[in-house]
């Protein structure tokens, strides 16, 4: 009866509507694109794929919908977003949500709206997100060192948010070179796409010491924020995936040896950078495992266990791509198993905290006993 009463007694409000919410669409649309690069040809796989890629569109417009009633409503709690350090980072998912959408309308979401408004809504989500994932990696930062005040111990992987967006520029623009006149267009975009790459993987190279720093000078993370140690997985599987984007595309493109230079690029780079992925994804499951011990229950986190692991998916397939071994293809398919159950772990959880009336409930009743100071980073972003 309590659980019935609530969403009365805590009406849902586009108020507490952050950022993270882009989340979802993220996670959506990489269950698309992921599945549709899968070695195996399963029958009927295509249509149920191009469904999935429709719903993360139809959630884009959605929490694009709100989001603009959040900003036009409740301007004082979106401010207050930008100013929390906590809560700021998620700004980098509005850029990764474009792009995710994007780069799936050019494989499986041409079959829903054709192939040439296909690559129309591509290249514009591509442009868009492109220049705001830019905006957040220079933004974000920024108002951490100046604004926030933050402090080594309070380091998540939360704040590699807005540094990996360019990279998923990097790994969807690719698909965009064919589509342009030969010549300089295609080169110009190549490298455009290979600058991406390389400014978001030094960004992600300074801030991740911090993260590990903090994981192991500083104890567990917060169970909520535990989720959140897979979004390590995100830059590592998309750089893979970029680089095997480029090698795809460069031989025609940039002259040689340039051309074949990026091949050896997407074996040399690849396959050490997703072996530390797989040593990241049993550290980080380690955690999750002891977190559900000690009494972790949903969170908006749980998202974070969605698109970081489709970028090793992505990047496992591209490697099987260019070494031709079933050392790659093989764990491709067990990450993607991995990310259908993680998807419908986190959109099931979504779907009772929005009935129940909790995720986007108003504020309760202040609890006697103070919380503690770690749950600052919980607050908003994390619901």
């Amino acid at each position: 009866m309590v659980t019935a009463a609530r969403p009365l007694a805590y009406p849902l409000s586009v108020r507490r509507l952050g950022p993270n919410w882009y989340a979802p669409v993220m996670g959506t649309a990489v269950v698309a694109t992921a599945g549709a690069a899968l070695p195996p040809h399963v029958p009927g796989l295509r249509g149920v794929l191009a469904g999935v890629w429709g719903l993360s569109f139809a959630l884009l417009l959605t929490v694009l919908g709100a989001r603009c009633a959040h900003w036009a409503r409740h301007r004082d709690q979106a401010r207050a977003h930008l100013l929390d350090p906590a809560t700021a980072p998620f700004y980098g998912c509005l850029a990764m949500a474009l792009l995710a959408v994007g780069g799936g309308a050019l494989t499986v979401g041409r079959d829903v709206t054709g192939a040439r408004a296909g690559v129309v809504l591509g290249a514009v989500l591509f442009v868009a997100g492109t220049v705001l994932g830019l905006a957040a990696a220079v933004a974000v930062p920024y108002l951490m060192a100046v604004r926030h005040r933050v402090e080594p111990g309070q380091a998540t992987p939360v704040w590699l948010l807005p540094l990996v967006a360019p990279m998923v520029s990097a790994a969807v623009g690719p698909s965009l070179v064919p589509r342009l006149p030969p010549g300089q267009p295609r080169e110009t975009l190549l490298l455009v796409c290979f600058a991406l790459f390389g400014l978001s993987l030094l960004a992600t190279l300074l801030m991740l010491p911090l993260v590990f720093a903090r994981l192991l000078t500083g104890g567990p993370l917060p169970l909520a924020l535990t989720p959140t140690l897979f979004l390590v997985l995100g830059p590592l599987g998309q750089s893979t995936t970029a680089v095997g984007a480029f090698a795809d595309v460069a031989p025609g493109v940039v002259p040689e040896p340039y051309g074949q230079g990026f091949g050896a690029l997407a074996v040399l780079y690849g396959v050490p950078v997703m072996g530390f992925a797989l040593l990241w994804f049993c550290l980080a499951t380690a955690h999750v495992w002891r977190a559900r011990r000690h009494g972790m229950r949903f969170a908006m986190t749980w998202w974070s266990f969605t698109f970081p692991v489709g970028t090793c998916v992505t990047g496992a397939e591209a490697l099987g791509r260019h070494t031709g071994l079933v050392a790659y293809t093989g764990p491709a398919v067990a990450l993607y198993a991995v990310l259908v159950v993680a998807w419908g772990a986190a959109a099931g959880g979504t779907l009772r905290g929005l009935v129940r009336g909790e995720l986007l409930a108003g504020p309760g009743p202040v609890p006697v006993v103070p919380r503690p100071a770690t749950a600052r980073t919980t607050s908003g972003a994390v619901r």
